[in-house]
């Protein structure tokens, strides 16, 4: 690849992250369904044609958005499993990071909770599917829950007898979504009832965990 090829490339690549940037703004700002293309390309700075060279539509801006979502997530979920010594401390830490990542990166959430809302096609014949794309980042964050899932098997830290890891994260992931998903909207309820909604959620996720830790343990090998 000659330079100058290479500078145009990274000066595409970077266009596009600066108007990714600018779709989280606006997503943040006005909402995904009243966000509009025009509404993207002012907050970026540029003519609303070259939005629309980088990404066909709001909906491919929308993925694009929850791509960065599921990376961040991965490795937020990575580094809570790599400063955790036993598997069933590295599946609290990985829950823990989850729910804080709700609360820290709120635009990367609602993102990911509108595409999981929605059904949608793989075609695994298509290596340009963005959907497909989606299904195989979102296998990446799932692959640290059961690595330490399998941690947790292979110090006693974790039952002995689960089967099926994939599924038990998957499992565990909608169990924890939805929990956040209550928090978010119930707290008031909460409050009004005598527990805070920190509360709400580490006591669900302590409620998991004894599903999973090795009886008699409480999660420690």
């Amino acid at each position: 690849m000659s330079y100058i090829t290479e500078r145009r490339e990274e000066e595409k690549e970077r266009r596009r992250e600066e108007i990714l940037d600018a779709a989280e703004v606006v997503f943040s700002e006005k909402g995904f369904d009243t966000a509009t293309m025009d509404q993207v390309a002012r907050q970026a700075r540029v003519s609303r044609a070259l939005v629309y060279v980088y990404f066909k539509d709001k909906d491919a801006l929308h993925l694009a958005v929850c791509l960065r979502g599921l990376q961040l997530l991965r490795e937020l979920f990575q580094q809570a499993r790599e400063n955790a010594k036993t598997g069933a401390d590295q599946v609290r830490a990985i829950g823990r990071a989850y729910m804080n990542f709700s609360e820290q990166h709120p635009t990367y959430f609602a993102a990911l909770s509108r595409f999981e809302a929605q059904e949608h096609d793989f075609n695994a014949d298509d290596p340009c599917c963005e959907t497909l794309e989606m299904m195989q980042a979102g296998q990446k964050v799932h692959e640290q829950t059961v690595l330490a899932l399998a941690q947790g098997m292979a110090d006693g830290s974790l039952r002995s007898d689960l089967k099926n890891l994939i599924q038990i994260s998957i499992t565990l992931w909608g169990y924890t979504h939805g929990t956040i998903q209550l928090a978010q909207t119930k707290f008031k309820f909460m409050e009004a009832m005598g527990f805070s909604k920190e509360q709400f959620m580490s006591d669900a996720l302590e409620l998991t965990m004894q599903a999973l830790c090795t009886p008699g343990t409480g999660g420690q090998a």
